[in-house]
């Protein structure tokens, strides 16, 4: 019985490097002279990721933020770990529903605003069961 031998490749893959660490292949030897004015490629989730475990994305349902260029289908990026400030647009939990609203706090007044002609702002008091799930970030829109 005769053994057959296998000899693997050396390169082993590894996800240690980027697209810049890769040194550019080219049959010749020569290298392009393009090869100056090349630059690192794009990657959404070192642009659009901040804190990773803290990081969700969600599909919005409805055009309650049409105004603020929210539409239904879109997708939003959500932090949980930013602190939410006026003026920010947020996921909120009110009543076990989750929502998404422009924030405004005041001194002593919490409102959740709609983008949309069609609702009123909702106002908060001490009986709402409400939560602050995370602060949108970004949004992802199909063209």
């Amino acid at each position: 019985m005769e053994i057959e031998q296998f000899y693997a490749s050396g390169y082993n893959g590894s996800k240690r490097f980027t697209q810049s660490d890769v040194p550019t292949a080219n049959a010749t030897g020569f290298g392009s002279a393009a090869d100056d004015y090349m630059d690192k490629g794009i990657d959404l989730n070192e642009q659009l990721i901040k804190n990773k475990p803290a990081t969700f994305f969600m599909r919005v349902q409805g055009n309650n933020m049409s105004n603020a260029a929210i539409h239904h289908g879109d997708i939003v990026i959500v932090d949980r770990s930013i602190k939410p400030v006026s003026g920010k647009i947020i996921i909120a939990v009110v009543d076990g529903e989750m929502l998404i609203r422009r924030f405004e706090k005041t001194m002593n007044k919490i409102r959740l605003i709609p983008e949309t002609n069609k609702l009123s702002p909702m106002e908060i008091t001490e009986y709402t069961d409400f939560s602050i799930w995370g602060v949108v970030t970004y949004v992802i829109k199909s063209m």
